[in-house]
């Protein structure tokens, strides 16, 4: 259905409300609900409720109010009131667009507009046909995962062109197919790896693409010929981990609709891949946090805000896709069933099949999803005007009916099967208690809150603040705005362009960081405290630029390889290495013989360079006065002589030599031979030394040894006494022993 118009009550009713300034009474209090509103005016009457009536006639007796006029029909005529006095318009339908369904036509709905003119309280209610035709057109979009593990996948993938569009062509007469790639993210700044990996990431003598986010090989064409053409020339790519980012190639291909072609029919997603996904957070691991924006980013059919922007979340994508009425249908390998039917319940009109080790099986699987969400008809509406509800109730095949949330969807439909809806659609403020005009509810005096539930005496009452208070805390609506009726209602700035939102009032957009004395630096929005920057700007401030192009070496590396961009500036991860790209490393052992050749030949014409030096003619620069760090070298020639000079790289990444044009040598050229002359000598006498010492030792032992065996020949004790022996006894005699003592 294209779309509800809901226009203005005719100019001769007494109500002066617009298109959505109707009054539904939808829960009437006890009593007679027309009295209880105590009306002073038509409007004010009409929309207490549907019975209500105002009449015109000046019929009031004395002493009687005017709100007396307001009444149930019936009871006005009993008052007297003439018929056509009674003020009592109605609502209406307006069928706009009716063309009845076939089965061979691409109407499948009746009707396709209509228009609605409510009035509160009363229900407007029509009748949906649905009929599933034959030869319905299709628009296929085939998205595949070109990791390495894909590799055999390929392979088969690239015949499916004509082969699929033989088997459509069962289905229907109007088959367009396109096909689509992903590997992931490639966050330069944060790769570690070699430029020669990034071109070639598989192993071996693999030949792999460089990895990319998405690229948009094929827009939808009936020319299946040229499809087996373009993904024949893919090429597998790698990644490092298993996830891959599928979930940026389904953003992409849902939300830009004219790179990928789609039309107005059937539009099929195939998901192709034998690996899990990553999701909304995941971009952190390469320092991205800014949540997807959901928007068309391709250039030269590549996404180019991969490494800018965070992968989608779920919720993201189901709002995407169903905005653009896309039906997924997930080709995965066995191992990730679970997951991708777990994504299956929470994405409608998707599918899950499972693919084969090499996809062989893909045709097959695509025609049996296709059948399964063809047969199922869900009907949604789009977000409702405040005060407006719809409900649904479905008359299916064999006498079934669905009610409530189920009343929106018919399943088990078959080619020439016509299922029915019933759709109601009413407009209400509270319990009568105010009227809907300008898309707003205008209270009644006493009566508070966006739907007048609430009465004005209640809004101070601890219970209303509660739920006011964020986490249970004492501030009421973060003190900056006022609790009505249990909700906050936040404060107005003295700048329009200032302002406070939230449940709680607990945000702003004018308190964000600042960079020279900018909001977000001029290069953001400030939301809920927070910037959201502007690309390529990012920083609490958006202070700090994603340009990587002042790291970018002169070999194409950022940072050389060895460091991360950070706000347009090189962080060398290795201490050793300085410079605006971490090109230099003064410290380094191997960076003075690297210069070696080049002071030889330019200042003493020495070395293996001297023959082409002139090939070159410019001097060594000389350094000046500057703070940068000068290494010092010293290095030795063919003569065995000495020369010094000093090495470094100036503010401006030039190198800079200065050379000590004297050279070191420890003696002149002509008595080099004399001196290694007396050298030889006198090693040569040495070692006769030597050997005559060792001559006269050994001599001198065998001496001292016969001495030793002689003497010992010749010893004359007992064998049995040790001729050093001393007992450990000794003995003493007391001298008064053998005397009489004497008398006393």
């Amino acid at each position: 259905m294209e779309g509800l118009r809901l226009p203005t009550l005719p100019a001769h009713h007494c109500s002066t409300l617009t298109a959505l300034s109707l009054r539904l009474a939808l829960f009437f209090p006890e009593g007679n609900e027309c009295i209880s509103a105590n009306a002073k005016y038509c409007g004010e009457c009409i929309q207490a409720g549907a019975k209500c009536g105002w009449c015109k006639d000046p019929f009031l007796k004395q002493g009687e109010t005017v709100s007396t006029r307001c009444d149930e029909i019936q009871s006005l005529r009993n008052k007297g009131c003439a018929e056509d006095m009674i003020e009592n318009p109605r609502g209406d339908q307006t069928v706009l667009r009716d063309k009845a369904v076939t089965n061979r036509d691409i109407t499948q709905i009746q009707p396709q507009k209509i228009s609605l003119t409510l009035r509160s309280g009363e229900p407007q209610s029509f009748t949906l046909k649905f009929k599933r035709a034959e030869d319905y057109p299709i628009d296929l979009y085939y998205l595949m995962d070109l990791s390495y593990s894909m590799k055999d996948d390929l392979e088969n993938v690239k015949n499916l062109g004509t082969h699929l569009m033989l088997e459509m062509s069962k289905i229907t007469s109007d088959f367009r197919i396109g096909f689509g790639s992903f590997v992931e993210k490639t966050v330069m700044p944060y790769i570690s790896t070699t430029p020669a990996k990034l071109l070639n990431p598989c192993t071996g003598d693999q030949n792999c693409t460089s990895p990319f986010s998405y690229k948009n090989v094929l827009r939808l064409t009936s020319d299946g010929k040229k499809f087996n053409t373009l993904v024949g020339q893919q090429h597998i790519s790698g990644n490092l981990d298993s996830p891959e980012g599928g979930f940026d190639a389904i953003m992409q291909v849902a939300v830009c609709g004219d790179l990928i072609g789609w039309r107005n029919v059937t539009r099929l997603l195939v998901f192709s891949t034998d690996a899990g996904f990553h999701f909304a957070g995941d971009g952190k691991l390469g320092g991205i946090v800014l949540p997807n924006d959901g928007k068309c980013h391709m250039e030269n059919n590549i996404y180019t805000m991969s490494h800018y922007y965070d992968y989608p979340s779920i919720a993201h994508l189901v709002q995407k896709l169903s905005d653009n009425n896309i039906q997924t249908i997930f080709a995965v390998t066995e191992e990730f069933q679970p997951v991708y039917k777990e994504l299956k319940n929470l994405i409608p009109k998707s599918a899950v099949g499972t693919l084969s080790a090499n996809s062989s099986n893909v045709i097959n699987l695509i025609i049996d999803a296709y059948n399964s969400l063809s047969s199922e008809v869900i009907l949604e509406n789009s977000k409702l005007p405040e005060g407006v509800s719809i409900a649904y109730t479905a008359r299916c095949k064999n006498g079934v009916v669905n009610e409530g949330e189920n009343g929106r969807k018919c399943s088990n439909i078959s080619i020439g099967d016509e299922v029915a809806f019933n759709i109601s659609i009413t407009k209400h403020c509270h319990f009568g208690n105010g009227t809907f005009e300008c898309g707003a509810c205008k209270c009644n005096e006493g009566r508070v809150g966006r739907q007048c539930e609430c009465s004005s005496n209640d809004v101070a009452t601890e219970d209303m603040d509660r739920t006011c208070r964020k986490d249970n805390g004492t501030d009421i609506c973060s003190n900056n705005g006022d609790c009505v009726c249990g909700t906050c209602e936040c404060k107005k700035r003295e700048n329009p362009e200032e302002r406070y939102s939230g449940q709680f009032c607990q945000c702003d957009n004018f308190n964000c960081d600042r960079s020279n004395n900018k909001l977000c630096g001029g290069h953001g929005r400030c939301e809920c405290r927070v910037c959201i920057c502007d690309y390529p700007w990012t920083g609490s401030a958006c202070d700090c630029s994603l340009d990587n192009s002042t790291c970018m070496a002169s070999n194409k590396q950022i940072c050389n390889g060895r460091g991360i961009c950070e706000c347009g500036t090189c962080k060398c991860t290795d201490p050793k290495f300085q410079g605006p790209t971490c090109e230099t490393c003064p410290t380094c052992p191997g960076v003075c013989t690297e210069h070696k050749e080049c002071v030889q030949c330019r200042t003493f014409g020495t070395g293996e360079k001297k023959d082409t030096c002139d090939e070159d003619p410019d001097k060594l620069p000389q350094p000046t006065d500057a703070t940068y760090p000068v290494m010092h070298c010293k290095e030795r020639d063919a003569n065995d002589c000495w020369f010094y000079y000093t090495y470094a790289v100036n503010n401006n990444t030039e190198k800079e030599v200065h050379v000590v044009e004297t050279l070191d040598c420890p003696a002149g050229p002509d008595i080099i031979p004399i001196v290694a002359g007396v050298v030889a000598g006198i090693v040569l006498i040495g070692l006769a030394l030597l050997l005559i010492w060792k001559l006269l030792m050994i001599i001198h032992d065998r001496r001292e040894f016969a001495k030793f065996e002689k003497e010992k020949m010749n010893a004359k004790w007992d064998t049995q006494d040790n001729p050093i022996y001393k007992s450990p006894i000794n003995q003493f005699q007391n001298p008064s022993y053998g005397r009489k003592a004497a008398a006393l």
